[in-house]
């Protein structure tokens, strides 16, 4: 892209007044706020597949002094087998907090089901803040194991890595378990790691105006002025958070994840490790296993982003998939008997964003609903299909004068212990370019024709991350041939057709990028296909359980 540059690490501001640093590896803590025994072929039916092709890779990136690992597992023979999963041999210790965590997924509205018993418990993995610096000191990860209740301690291990957008924290383990099907919780211990900056290491150092400012910028908000605006409110965010974190910012990125996968796998004592990822969770399980290839046993990537695409190529295939799952949001609201958005839900939207937009909906304590919010709050309903009646509901309440329905579903974003810093902060450190404001501006006008509900939103994206140092991305693309060897196992990737997070197309460019990629492909949508629909399920449970990947592409129905 013209004009693009590379940034470094900001100095501090003249004039900032000293502040006592966070404990290295820390952040500050805001103080307000699982396959039946046999596989049924009926179900595979509804599954098609295709020729496959699966060049192989070597992806770049610092690699981690680990401990000795125990004696390398030997790949299988044939070529759709699986390594075996290994009984875990040690790692860190857990308490338990069944109560609390199972508490948490009620009051976040995904309980257990009714008849399901889980055991579980919290730890935590000490690892290095930053591998190129060790002066920085450690950074402290929490985990959170979940297991059917007297599973033995040794049970093989199914690590799990969430999206930093959802829920990229350890608990994500509990809320996966919950579903899962009982074939795999039987097979497994499910243990969740937070992502760097969730959790545990929840990154809060936005100052509040200027994440605020971030969130609602509205569509209005698109000449090179008000670009120009924007860069200056994540300047300050990129400020204080270097101050607040000693030097930590660069950190919080898939690569860094991908790191602490390698010192999980170690700390557990495993030769070869069973990994799912999710959404930038799959990013992040993806470089993982193109740098430790002789350490991958079963490992699902769901939704994985497009290695081979940087910004603004990637914001905008991104943006093109969002626009994608807001009609079939719309599609799946027209096809009940009482939409309460209308025969037009896109007409009914855009209409509430119109009038937010001129006068934003008070809530009280000096604070509106904004259209900006509003667009962001969409976009992140739009990957969790289970809550679209909520969104629905929400927005014909809104429109009808009543916000605390959109209010409900911001506060997780942007409100008390949410997810907006440390999903900027992954977002921009996986990407090298930056956008200058006249770019961004440039963008939005295009893609306000093109992609008329988020367009304006994503290119305001672009340019927050002007002032980040440049990062890079986790797996980038490397030629064919290059790295990893032949033998490697295979590994799963999901894509769904109408995912708001990455297009379906991140799912096929990652699996060619793999040594050995194997595709399947949900005409559904949301963010992260398993296990939410029987002929997915069944593959990935096949996968994990027997051990056997599908031999060429799968398709799957919605």
């Amino acid at each position: 892209m013209s004009g693009s540059r590379e940034n470094t690490l900001p100095e501090a501001p003249a004039g900032v007044p000293p502040r006592r640093p966070a404990p290295a590896g820390t952040t500050r803590v805001r103080p307000t706020l699982v396959l039946a025994l046999a596989l049924a072929l009926a179900v595979l039916a509804g599954c098609a597949v295709g020729p496959s092709q699966r060049p192989p890779v070597a992806v770049r990136g610092e690699l981690l002094p680990a401990a000795p690992p125990p004696a390398a597992a030997a790949p299988p023979a044939e070529p759709d087998l699986l390594p075996a999963p290994e009984p875990v041999r040690g790692g860190p210790v857990f308490t338990d907090c069944t109560a609390d965590v199972l508490a948490g997924l009620t009051a976040a509205g995904t309980p257990v089901p009714a008849g399901r018993a889980l055991e579980v418990g919290c730890g935590q993995l000490t690892v290095p803040a930053d591998r190129s610096r060790p002066d920085l000191g450690p950074a402290r990860l929490g985990l959170t194991r979940v297991r059917a209740p007297g599973a033995p301690e040794d049970l093989p291990a199914l690590v799990v890595l969430g999206d930093t957008a959802l829920d990229g924290s350890a608990r994500t383990a509990a809320d996966l378990s919950a579903r899962l099907p009982t074939g795999v919780l039987q097979r497994f211990q499910v243990i969740g790691m937070d992502r760097r900056g969730t959790g545990e290491d929840l990154l809060d150092c936005a100052p509040t105006e200027a994440r605020a400012a971030l969130l609602d910028a509205g569509p209005d908000r698109r000449d090179e002025a008000a670009m120009t605006g924007l860069l200056e409110r994540s300047r300050s965010i990129v400020q204080d958070c270097y101050l607040l974190l000693s030097g930590t910012l660069a950190s919080f990125r898939s690569g860094s994840t991908a790191d602490d996968v390698e010192s999980l796998r170690s700390a557990l004592g495993l030769a070869r490790l069973n990994l799912l990822g999710v959404g930038d969770g799959a990013d992040a399980a993806a470089g993982w296993a193109a740098r430790h290839p002789d350490a991958v046993g079963r490992v699902v990537l769901d939704g994985p982003g497009d290695p081979t695409l940087d910004d603004p190529a990637r914001t905008e295939a991104a943006t093109a998939a969002a626009e994608s799952a807001f009609d079939a949001f719309a599609t799946a609201c027209t096809a009940r008997p009482d939409c309460p958005l209308g025969p037009d839900p896109r007409a009914a939207v855009r209409g509430l964003l119109g009038g937010l937009a001129d006068t934003p909906m008070p809530v009280g304590d000096g604070d509106a609903v904004t259209a900006g919010a509003t667009v962001r709050a969409i976009r992140w309903v739009l990957a969790q299909p289970s809550r679209w009646p909520e969104l629905q509901a929400a927005l014909a309440a809104a429109r009808a004068g009543d916000p605390a329905g959109l209010v409900r579903l911001l506060a997780p974003v942007g409100g008390p212990q949410g997810r907006f810093d440390a999903a900027l902060a992954t977002r921009c450190n996986d990407s090298r370019v930056r956008a200058t404001p006249g770019e961004a501006a440039a963008r939005a006008a295009e893609w306000a024709g093109r992609f008329p509900l988020f367009g304006v939103a994503a290119a305001q994206d672009l340019v927050a991350c002007g002032p980040w140092p440049s990062g890079g991305p986790v797996a980038p693309s490397t030629p064919p041939g290059a790295g990893t060897p032949d033998d490697s196992p295979p590994v799963l990737v999901l894509g769904t057709a109408q995912d708001p997070r990455s297009p379906q197309s991140g799912a096929e460019r990652t699996a060619e990028q793999l040594a050995d990629g194997r595709v399947v492909r949900w005409e559904g949508a949301g963010t992260g296909a398993y296990p939410r629909t029987p002929c997915v399920t069944a593959v990935v449970d096949r996968a994990l359980v027997e051990g056997r990947a599908p031999a060429a592409p799968v398709v799957c129905p919605p």
